[in-house]
């Protein structure tokens, strides 16, 4: 029998400050920046769960959703919201705060997949539990994720095979 872990023992979060090295011309923080934070404390809610080593399987689109300016804080959370045997999904909700007013706004949200590793190779991983009503629906609604992940990535596998003999 496997071993359960709650998805609240999964839970990351990271707040930064927004500086100007952080933005791009438009004063707003790079989408390389935010997605390289996304990931990060996405690892760390993988690596938190797991106790093993990580990678990142894939990432799904990252919704920009509202600009995060200079000055502002981000605050990234991260929580394990569905496993599989050796594979997990880390749901990470992206915040921004204009400091001076306190106004908060969702700013981007994306969905991650980590497969934990021994050796080289993909281990058996505890099995998350969900507890509360968001958690519920967020583990419930996973498994259609999964399938378009399943399709995207057949799609670039094709793409992969057109490109190798389209040069």
């Amino acid at each position: 029998m496997r071993e359960k872990k709650f998805m609240k023992e999964t839970k990351t979060s990271k707040t930064t400050h927004v500086l100007p090295p952080d933005t791009n011309h438009h004063g707003t923080l790079f989408g390389g920046k935010l997605m390289a934070y996304i990931d990060d404390v996405a690892s760390i809610a993988a690596t938190r769960h797991a106790r093993k080593a990580v990678v990142t399987a894939s990432t799904d689109s990252v919704d920009f959703l509202q600009p995060i300016k200079v000055g502002d804080a981000v605050t990234l959370e991260a929580m394990v919201t569905y496993t599989g045997r050796s594979s997990m999904e880390v749901g990470v909700k992206v915040t921004s705060e204009v400091l001076l007013t306190g106004e908060t706004n969702v700013a981007a949200i994306s969905f991650l997949t980590f497969v934990a590793l021994e050796d080289g190779k993909p281990v058996v991983i505890p099995e998350v539990v969900p507890e509360t009503e968001e958690e519920k629906w967020l583990n419930e609604t996973a498994k259609n994720r999964a399938e378009h992940r399943k399709a995207r990535k057949k799609h670039s596998q094709e793409l992969a095979e057109f490109f190798r003999n389209a040069y």
